[in-house]
C-alpha cells in the first residue's frame, strides 16, 4: 500500500522557519521523483519545489526560490522541505507527491505525479 505521510506544518510567524517532512512507504522511493506543492484557502494548488531521484537537481517556484530548500534522503525514504523566512503568503496546506521516472530530471506538474500525501498545514501569522 502506497503511503506519503506529511509532518512538520503548524504555525510559525513571519521570518521563522519550519522543516516539512513526508515519509514514503509502498513503493521503490528512490526511483520516484518528488515534489511539494500547496494550496491555500479559495486557491488553486501551486507547485513549490522538485528534486531529481539522486537529489542532486533541484527546481523551485520563483516565490520561493532562495527560501525555501528541498532535500531527500533516499536511505529513509523521506523528502524534506526546509522554509525559511517565511511569509504570510505561505500559508497554505503543503502536500508531498511522487512521481515515476519518466525521463525529465523532475516535475513541475501536478499530474506528472502518481502518489500524493494527505498535506499538512502551514500558517505564518503573529
Amino acid at each position: 500500500q502506497v503511503q506519503l505521510v506529511e509532518s512538520g506544518g503548524g504555525l510559525v510567524q513571519p521570518g521563522g522557519s519550519l522543516r516539512l517532512s513526508c515519509v514514503a512507504s509502498g513503493f521503490t522511493f528512490s526511483r520516484y521523483i518528488m515534489g511539494w506543492f500547496r494550496q491555500a484557502p479559495g486557491k488553486e494548488r501551486e507547485f513549490v519545489a522538485t528534486l531529481s531521484w539522486s537529489g542532486g537537481t533541484t527546481y523551485y517556484a520563483d516565490s520561493v526560490k532562495g527560501r525555501f530548500t528541498i532535500s531527500r534522503d533516499n536511505a529513509k525514504n523521506t523528502v524534506y522541505l526546509q522554509m525559511n523566512s517565511a511569509q504570510p503568503e505561505d500559508t497554505a496546506v503543503y502536500y508531498c507527491a511522487a512521481g515515476p521516472l519518466r525521463g525529465p530530471i523532475f516535475y513541475t506538474q501536478g499530474h506528472e505525479y502518481d502518489y500524493w500525501g494527505q498535506g499538512t498545514q502551514v500558517t505564518v501569522s503573529s
